[in-house]
């Protein structure tokens, strides 16, 4: 993972950089979405592998980080292989989230900062990135009434099998339970990785679904955005299958989730390292089941980790 910053303008990007071309796979369940080369992951498509998935802030000026990205890595040899050993056309998926009224500056004119942040975060890429919270493509957003940010969660199995997930909340729903400091995501935390609050005994979900969003949620003004990577072997059509499931991860975190307002995009690496168990349907409900537990985990440790930013204070300070 790489991440980049503007402080001033309060926006940034995330590049997640497989070290090798990856089996990817997208689901959009949001109703406001804002991305880039998604039909690409098609399964029936020519596509079969991507070099880097791309989230950035900005709304649709952020889809210029992935050019940045794309112009990086064909630097450097890296993309789908036109026939030519020195001429090949890397292939960068991406999404975006809206933070363009959070309180920064954005009067950049004809010249938006997100092609700059795009190459830096490519550039910062390392796989002892651990950064949370106020960072990255997290680093303007807000999810509900607080600040939002960037998570990471992952688990290994006992058999090698490894699934990762990161995830820049902009919701518009609430990421914690009204009156509670508890995340909805309570049940799938190890340890006390988002403060180890549990809900009161007595405790039943409104009937409000307003209650923590935002104030003035605006079409198109939210969206969480996150890529899903496992070592395991995939097609892209199973790829798809676990994106299908890791989706369930953000309804267990975000409620209301998948609204008009929301973009809501997953993405799914498949590194190809570890093989699948027989029979293997049952090992890709693994993988899913596990995606969707990393990604409810994920959403609540941005929130958790994130720093008030402009007027938008942090669930730490709440």
């Amino acid at each position: 993972m790489g991440h980049a910053h503007d402080a001033g303008i309060g926006t940034g990007t995330s590049v997640v950089l497989p070290a090798a071309r990856a089996v990817a796979a997208v689901e959009c369940r949001g109703g406001g979405p804002g991305t880039r080369e998604t039909d690409a992951l098609s399964p029936e498509t020519l596509v079969d592998a991507v070099d880097a998935v791309v989230l950035s802030g900005g709304s649709s000026y952020g889809l210029a980080a992935a050019s940045s990205v794309t112009d990086w890595l064909g630097e450097r040899g890296r993309g789908f292989c036109l026939g030519q050993a020195s001429l090949v056309s890397p292939v960068v998926p991406s999404a975006i989230l809206f933070d363009l009224t959070n309180g920064g500056d954005k009067s950049w004119g004809e010249a938006s900062p997100y092609a700059r942040l795009g190459r830096e975060a490519i550039e910062a890429a390392s796989h002892k990135d651990l950064s949370l919270g106020t960072v990255g493509a997290g680093y303007g957003a807000q999810a509900g009434q607080v600040k939002g940010g960037l998570g990471t969660a992952s688990i290994i199995t006992a058999q090698g099998l490894q699934v990762a997930a990161m995830m820049a909340v902009n919701s518009f729903g609430s990421v914690f339970m009204p009156g509670e400091k508890c995340f909805w995501a309570w049940p799938f935390e190890h340890g006390a990785e988002f403060g180890g609050h549990s809900p009161p005994i007595d405790f039943v979900a409104s009937f409000d679904f307003t209650e923590g969003t935002k104030l003035n949620a605006g079409l198109g003004r939210n969206t969480t955005i996150g890529v899903v990577a496992t070592n395991a072997v995939l097609t892209p059509a199973e790829a798809r299958r676990v994106a299908i499931m890791a989706q369930d991860g953000v309804a267990r975190a975000i409620r209301p989730v998948h609204s008009p307002m929301d973009g809501d995009t997953l993405f799914v690496l498949a590194t190809g390292a570890q093989p699948l168990g027989d029979p293997d349907f049952v090992a890709i409900t693994e993988v899913g089941a596990l995606a969707a537990d990393c990604v409810a985990r994920a959403i609540a440790r941005g929130v958790y980790e994130a720093s008030t930013l402009f007027e938008m204070r942090a669930y730490i300070d709440c």
